[in-house]
């Protein structure tokens, strides 16, 4: 017996309920699953880590990559290759792309900035998404996004891989059980070691970028290598901050946790005390966010470190949860911790369970998105949950703006116009704000 025989033999022992012929062939000679046409948007590092999840699940032909950086498509179409046999077209305009290529899968990883008119557009042309968080700019944005995925009845899962990560889920278990007792309130922060830096002066465009389409719908900026790539985190009209970045994260715990869906008021304090270089975002901030039976808050410095808090010996991060029974850390390297306020009571913790190379959860995360999309059932992080958690950090953006505080009633400002105007904002050119 040779070796193909002797397979098709073996699978038909371990099939003796198949007893139709017709199954019995079927069985034989199954065809692998069908993949996901799938593109990506957004070519840079973090659009590599998804990238890389989205091939090791097997279930993606990977047939085009856009950005607008021709030297960040050829390095992922390097790294591409190493894992895969696919060979994606390269795009520089994604409606180019999704008209060109009609792809099932669109993972958006752009600047913040482009999210909205990237999703939308790919859930209009039929595909699911998997959009970064935070999944706007605006909070308007943000309903037109909600508003196109239930139109279209596309999944849109939102990259909060926190709701997936084993001692996040294990913690939010601990909490919701009442073994911390009842939570009166909730800190949230970020402490990083930094300087004041230096401004970086703008310079010639690279030939290799298409920066009026990387600024796109958002004010256009002179080229300044201090935006592009990775940090234009920092530059208010692209992204917002500390708080946009990291503070969507333990923002979207507390909400996860306490079942909460908006805080009623929000106000936030900061500046930037320390910081000298060219970008604006506050170096510092405090956001306080007022809720019915309890008080959440925020809190970050890109300066200073924080030696004396630290979690981890890598870093100071999470969401303090303070309950009657004790208080929680929710960490991230350092998974989390419950500190009975009973002295005699034992410490209780659960070490994280992290993927390499990044201490992240992608792979879970879009292996629900995966299901989601084959179930046609809400994933974990719905557009919907996304939007909920990056309005808090829009909201308390938008309070630092006004320099005062601002009620919100899950949907607007109420009897607040000066407020209300900045839920929204202008785009240039040709782009269009979402509705």
């Amino acid at each position: 017996m040779n070796r193909s025989d002797f397979l098709k033999t073996s699978a038909l022992a371990g099939a003796t309920l198949i007893t139709d012929p017709t199954q019995v062939r079927a069985f034989i000679t199954r065809q692998p699953a069908q993949k996901y046409r799938t593109a990506l948007i957004g070519a840079g590092w973090w659009g590599n880590n998804i990238l890389r999840c989205a091939v090791q699940a097997g279930e993606s032909k990977i047939v085009a990559l856009c950005d607008v950086d021709s030297r960040q498509l050829q390095k992922t179409s390097e790294e591409l290759n190493k894992l895969t046999t696919d060979k994606p077209k390269l795009y520089r305009d994604y409606r180019e792309m999704l008209a060109a290529e009609k792809p099932q899968i669109v993972i958006v990883a752009t600047p913040d900035h482009w999210h909205p008119l990237a999703a939308i557009a790919a859930m209009q042309a039929g595909a699911h998404v998997y959009v970064e968080k935070p999944i706007s700019h605006t909070i308007n944005e943000g309903k037109a996004m909600v508003k196109a995925a239930r139109q279209t009845g596309r999944i849109c899962q939102v990259g909060m891989h926190r709701r997936v990560s084993p001692h996040n889920v294990s913690g939010m278990e601990f909490l919701r059980s009442g073994k911390a007792g009842k939570i009166g309130m909730a800190r949230a922060f970020v402490h990083y070691a930094g300087g004041a830096g230096q401004p970086t002066p703008d310079s010639e465009t690279p030939p290799e970028i298409d920066w009026n389409m990387w600024c796109g719908p958002a004010p256009l900026h002179a080229y300044n290598k201090a935006m592009h790539p990775r940090s234009w985190r920092n530059f208010l009209n692209y992204a917002n901050g500390t708080l946009g970045d990291w503070g969507i994260h333990w923002m979207d715990q507390i909400l996860w946790i306490t079942e909460e869906k908006h805080p009623r008021k929000v106000y936030s304090t900061g500046g930037r005390a320390i910081k000298q270089d060219n970008s604006d975002a506050p170096d510092h901030q405090v956001a306080t966010f007022e809720f019915e039976n309890f008080t959440a808050v925020w809190e970050h410095r890109t300066f200073a470190g924080n030696n004396a808090e630290k979690t981890h010996p890598q870093q100071a991060v999470g969401v303090y949860f303070y309950g009657t029974e004790g208080t929680f850390h929710m960490g991230w390297l350092d998974g989390w911790t419950f500190y009975p306020a009973d002295s005699k009571k034992p410490i209780i913790h659960q070490d994280a369970q992290l993927d390499k190379p990044d201490d992240q959860n992608i792979a879970l995360l879009w292996a629900n998105f995966l299901q989601s999309i084959k179930s046609n059932k809400l994933p974990v992080c719905d557009i919907e949950i996304g939007h909920r958690s990056t309005n808090m950090a829009l909201l308390g953006m938008l309070s630092l703006k006004l320099g005062r505080s601002v009620e919100w009633d899950g949907s607007q400002i109420p009897n607040d116009p000066e407020a209300n105007k900045l839920l929204s904002r202008a785009y240039r050119g040709e782009w269009q704000y979402p509705v």
